[in-house]
């Protein structure tokens, strides 16, 4: 299967009517999380609490749609690069942004020797590719180019802002959940008046059950989104083999040399799980990214269908 080189993608182009059903679903998870958080607010507080969590909510999207990108790469001790500093990852890069006609990104590298990327920025013209040194070294050019599509992928998808906000507002309902169930359980919060909150087995059921659900959910888009990128990524490339490579190289060196930065809460950005294997356990429920295994089976099994066509 063979892609000109000035010719942008199918389903990547600048008027997909996939990024506008993201465009959707992503005001439709924002507004769920924000009542999910108010609705522990007026637990917690009554009306008053209920607009000062609601009202928290919606800052926290701000600070995320402008800043999350810098945080991030902060965060991650990224280094900005020049083409002279990275001529090879600048050269892969530029030719898949043509690809996809996206605009060129900043990139950056990571001072780890974890083989591991991510992407950041809030829409394609604010947006920042980062690859660990390890990565540069464990892999080749075809499987990091495959590595890079699929990053590239979810900054045209818009998936990284979406994941980000999730991120954020659903730690403030775990945060304001644990609050609410040590008050309950320490007798801080009792029914006074109509404008006091719920009963102590009201917040202490919302303490439990609103965190589960909003974690549950924001990983369940995370791992949704690894698979439309996995996707988009290989037919940016044009074959999804080096990417299936790449999965399984990388799973490998990040179970054999854990990443120091950052934290569980950043897992969701990058091409892998830094923090942990993706084995068959109980708690890939819980997981940011879906098994390696399943997401090369989809790889292969759509090589096949690219090779019959």
């Amino acid at each position: 299967m063979a892609w000109s080189e000035s010719t942008p993608v199918r389903g990547m182009s600048g008027g997909s009517p996939g990024v506008g059903r993201n465009y959707l679903k992503t005001a439709m998870l924002m507004a769920f999380l924000i009542a999910v958080l108010a609705i522990g607010g007026s637990m917690w507080g009554g009306y008053s609490g209920m607009l000062l969590f609601g009202s928290i909510g919606l800052v926290i999207n701000f600070v995320s749609y402008w800043f999350s990108d810098r945080i991030a790469l902060m965060m991650h001790r990224a280094q900005e690069v020049t083409r002279e500093q990275a001529p090879q990852l600048f050269e892969i890069v530029e030719r898949l942004t043509r690809k996809a006609g996206l605009p060129m990104p900043r990139v950056y590298i990571i001072p780890s020797d974890t083989p591991n990327a991510f992407a950041t920025g809030r829409n394609p013209s604010h947006a920042a590719v980062a690859v660990t040194q390890g990565i540069m070294r464990l892999l080749d050019q075809r499987q990091l180019e495959g590595v890079l599509a699929h990053e590239l992928t979810h900054v045209r998808n818009r998936d990284i802002l979406i994941a980000t906000v999730a991120a954020a507002v659903a730690g403030l309902i775990s945060s304001l959940g644990h609050a609410i169930q040590w008050g309950a359980m320490l007798g801080g919060f009792s029914r006074r008046d109509d404008d006091r909150g719920g009963s102590v087995v009201e917040m202490l059921a919302w303490a439990i059950i609103a965190p589960l659900i909003a974690l549950v959910i924001q990983l369940a888009v995370s791992r949704s989104r690894e698979f439309a990128a996995d996707a988009g990524g290989a037919e940016l490339v044009g074959d999804p083999e080096p990417l299936a490579e790449a999965l399984l190289a990388l799973e490998r060196g990040n179970e054999a040399l854990p990443y120091q930065y950052g934290g569980p809460a950043t897992a969701h950005m990058f091409i892998v799980n830094p923090f942990s294997g993706t084995g068959r356990t109980l708690m890939n429920l819980f997981s940011t990214h879906p098994s390696t295994e399943e997401r090369v089976r989809r790889l292969r099994e759509m090589r096949r269908g690219m090779r019959f066509a």
